[in-house]
């Protein structure tokens, strides 16, 4: 986004629009831009965007954010365009129709290790971390009495961690690389919000509190499945994103 804007910047234009299903508005009470969920829920990307900052947003237009996508196939069979009927894409952008394992193996060589229980023990072997997320239960080539999930990953001895669904569920998380997209809240005091731990999960009630050192912690009113660290967590008031960072580690 960054390099495009940049790019466009320095062509002479004054502003760029992207195709994101997501809206941008300025508030007339503070002149900060506000970052606003896309009006089609089911398509809505704001998620994505969380990391834009107050001089990107304000050059920045979302013309589908405030259509949902019937509209969207609709203008565009009416002046003829060609993919008007394309079915959806469901893979990721920039790499298409393909499997992601089958990517990453371009670019990343295969480093095996154990997959090992939350008690410790040694039930099979993996092909690498990054074929693995957490939640996963499919494609781990283990056998066990009963279902097991992927419930951790440790970078540092390049080990997967399975265990039953229930150590899955976590209360807590803790957030660097954090981006506010107006101003941040004061140190320590706990900011009700919603907040998702990846694309398209419902948002779920918690509360945000900013520490000392510029790390976010994120307390969810209930048990979350499945949060992964690396993963981007997003805080929402109503349509509109606060911002969003870099999840550390759950609790």
């Amino acid at each position: 986004f960054k390099a495009f804007l940049d790019h466009a910047m320095r062509l002479g234009a004054e502003k760029i629009a992207t195709g994101h299903y997501a809206r941008v508005r300025q508030n007339p009470a503070t002149g900060l831009f506000e970052l606003l969920k896309g009006l089609d829920p089911a398509k809505d990307q704001s998620y994505f965007l969380h990391r834009l900052n107050q001089a990107q947003l304000a050059k920045t237009l979302f013309p589908v954010g405030e259509l949902h996508k019937t509209e969207v196939r609709r203008i565009a069979e009416e002046i003829g365009l060609p993919n008007a009927k394309k079915k959806d894409s469901t893979g990721i952008c920039f790499i298409g129709e393909r499997r992601f394992s089958d990517f990453l193996k371009q670019y990343l060589p295969a480093q095996p290790g154990d997959i090992e229980t939350t008690e410790g023990q040694v039930i099979g072997r993996h092909h690498g971390l990054m074929y693995h997320t957490i939640g996963q239960r499919k494609g781990l080539g283990i056998s066990a009495e009963t279902r097991l999930f992927v419930s951790g990953k440790n970078m540092a001895e390049n080990t997967v961690t399975v265990g039953l669904e229930s150590a899955l569920f976590h209360s807590s998380l803790l957030a660097d690389e954090w981006n506010w997209i107006a101003a941040p809240p004061a140190v320590g005091q706990p900011l009700p919000c919603t907040a998702r731990t990846r694309y398209h999960q419902p948002e779920r009630p918690a509360t945000a509190t900013l520490l000392p050192d510029g790390r976010v912690r994120v307390d969810f009113a209930a048990p979350q499945r499945a949060i992964a660290p690396g993963q981007a967590v997003v805080l929402y008031n109503g349509e509109s994103v606060i911002g969003g960072g870099t999840i550390l580690n759950v609790e």
